[in-house]
């Protein structure tokens, strides 16, 4: 909701960031700018492991002659793309959202296209899709298609997200793995060994002090545990879960970051992976067909990955107006978009806005100060990464838990028992933590949410939007058979 009486701006930085009027103050944002940073930091420690590790078609890594080389590079790619893209969030958009490497998308390019091309072809793929996406801001289809959704499914992103961040925050810190059953908890049933005790703690600290409203709640949780981590790996010598083999080498150990004072704290930033394009050379490789599909696929989960998110950030911290507009849409969606492009051009894959700022958000940033702070610490990150390898998993993802429950609570908007809006707006909020992508649990509320208008012969209170995007989620989901169909499976 809109704010009631905003403030009067004090200057033009005031005036140009909302700070004022969205009842926020410089050293608020600031603060939500270093909880966001802290909370998603993992990623320039993280997309090196899935980006610079994996061999193209001709055996060839993205970063260099060796494993080592490929992830400094990617690393130092990685902290600067999503410094300068989450800087322009803020500046342009105006909004606390943090951008960088998008999981899932970066998996698809290191797995699925890079074995079928060179590097330079798969990152043309992204380019493509991110110039592609840009056309459908500029022209505004996108902001179009974020109007023709429903109120209440838009509420329903906003949760499925919250509970998506959860999961991620269980999992990320070991107390939920994968095994027989499907999901298990911590070790054999039950939470052992020290990090998952320096996770409880966090979880327990962070809520008592949200709970009491306590000012930099999440940020002093994070910080406070990250100290404890510290502290007992140095006595107990825990070490990392999984080896430098890539296999489990100890089940109770740190799930990445194992929490250890650098021998250094600064190193030199190597760039070897900018500008390695080749923007048109996977239609060659693999095909027109296939490379088109390609292009289609990774431009859906970008298309409404953004949107979901901000969206749940918005209502999240209340900087939706009364008409239930995000305030420089638009501006977003263009800095989004070029996130993209930005990301294959620096061969750190498509660059997207991160749902870990909502931790920033839960902090009390409102406006894009925050995003501001977060951007400069990735860009000082570049040069100061064994710092940011300190915060183990464990001490920040507490924040998502509790930022998940804050989410949860835009519930209360959503009428179950219209089966007709409450079927659709359940798909939406399971399938995302389930199914581990947001696109996912957007494109089956669609999907539903149509077909059961249809058949209760309310076709025509659907927008024609909706249908076609509906269409395009049909074809999303069903990329293996057509690929299969078409003989480029």
């Amino acid at each position: 909701m809109a704010v009631d009486t905003p403030a009067p701006p004090k200057n033009s930085w005031d005036r140009w960031f909302h700070v004022s009027q969205r009842g926020s103050t410089n050293g608020r944002e600031i603060r939500g700018g270093l909880v966001t940073f802290f909370t998603m930091a993992y990623i320039v420690i993280l997309n090196p492991l899935i980006i610079g590790t994996a061999p193209d078609a001709t055996d060839k890594l993205i970063g260099g002659d060796n494993v080592l080389a490929s992830i400094t590079a990617v690393s130092a790619a990685t902290a600067l793309v999503a410094g300068l893209l989450t800087i322009a969030m803020g500046v342009f958009g105006r909004f606390p959202v943090a951008m960088a490497a998008g999981l899932g998308i970066n998996g698809v390019v290191a797995f699925s296209l890079a074995p079928q091309m060179t590097w330079s072809e798969a990152m043309g793929l992204v380019v493509l899709e991110g110039i592609l996406i840009l056309v459908l801001v500029v022209s505004g289809f996108r902001e179009a298609v974020f109007h023709a959704v429903p109120e209440q499914l838009k509420y329903a992103i906003g949760v499925g997200i919250g509970l998506f961040i959860t999961i991620i925050g269980f999992v990320d810190a070991g107390v939920t793995r994968t095994g027989t059953p499907l999901i298990t908890f911590g070790t054999n049933g039950a939470l052992r060994g020290w990090p998952a005790f320096t996770f409880v703690f966090g979880l327990l600290l962070t809520a008592v002090l949200v709970a009491k409203k306590v000012r930099g709640a999440i940020l002093i949780g994070i910080v406070a545990t990250t100290v404890l981590a510290v502290v007992i790996e140095a006595i107990a010598k825990v070490g990392p879960r999984i080896g430098a083999d890539g296999k489990v080498a100890n089940e109770n150990g740190w799930s990445l970051n194992v929490p250890t004072l650098p021998d250094s704290i600064v190193g030199t930033p190597s760039f070897d992976t900018i500008g390695h394009v080749s923007l048109f050379g996977a239609f060659s490789a693999i095909g027109v067909v296939a490379a088109a599909l390609a292009v289609f696929s990774l431009m859906l989960s970008d298309f409404f990955d953004t949107m979901g998110t901000v969206f749940g950030l918005a209502n999240e911290g209340e900087i939706v107006e009364d008409d239930g507009e995000v305030p420089h849409f638009e501006s977003i969606l263009v800095v989004d978009s070029v996130g993209a492009i930005a990301g294959g051009v620096a061969g750190t894959s498509s660059n997207t806005a991160y749902i870990e700022s909502a931790s920033g958000i839960g902090d009390g940033a409102r406006t894009g100060v925050a995003s501001v702070a977060t951007g400069v610490l990735f860009l000082i990150a570049m040069f100061f990464t064994p710092l940011v390898t300190i915060v183990p998993h464990e001490a920040a993802t507490p924040a998502l838990i509790i930022v998940g429950f804050l989410m949860m609570t835009q519930i209360r908007h959503i009428d179950f028992t219209d089966y007709e809006i409450g079927i659709p707006a359940f798909l939406t909020m399971v399938l995302m933590p389930f199914t581990y992508s947001i696109t996912n649990g957007i494109g089956a509320g669609f999907i539903t949410y149509c077909l059961i208008k249809a058949v209760t012969g309310k076709a025509r209170e659907v927008p024609v939007l909706l249908w076609v995007v509906s269409a395009a989620f049909v074809v999303y989901f069903a990329y293996d058979p057509i690929t299969q169909l078409f003989g480029i499976g």
